[in-house]
């Protein structure tokens, strides 16, 4: 089965250019831990979790206004909207990470987590 299958499709991404301050209110808002960065384009390019955006405010000179391209992680573990579900899994489980955005062609078409997963082989039977 393919991951396309049980991903999330309502996706919440953040524009690259937005602020530090609204990501970090967007991800409270929407009860996320994070979300993708994308550009104008809607081309993945990065992704943000609220403890990077913490670890960047307690430094002095680092404020809230500053863009999220300077906390985001910019090497972001995908997973293509064609591969299987298991392979997605185990990358998951191999790079210790509990959600990472599905793409196609580059574009952000959602997000599994590991609930996601969970759920699948729960009901699998």
């Amino acid at each position: 089965m393919k991951i396309t299958e049980i991903i999330k499709h309502d996706l919440h991404t953040i524009n690259v250019n937005d602020t530090v301050d609204k990501a970090l209110e967007t991800l409270q808002n929407l009860n996320l831990n994070g979300m993708p960065v994308v550009d104008e384009t809607n081309t993945l390019v990065g992704m943000v979790v609220k403890a990077d955006i913490y670890r960047f405010m307690i430094h002095p000179g680092h404020y809230d206004s500053c863009p999220v391209d300077w906390v985001m992680s910019k090497s972001v573990i995908t997973a293509g909207s064609d591969e299987d579900i298991l392979v997605v899994a185990k990358r998951l489980r191999d790079n210790n990470i509990i959600a990472m955005p599905v793409v196609k062609n580059d574009k952000v078409v959602g997000i599994v987590s590991i609930e996601d997963l969970l759920d699948y082989f729960i009901n699998e039977d």
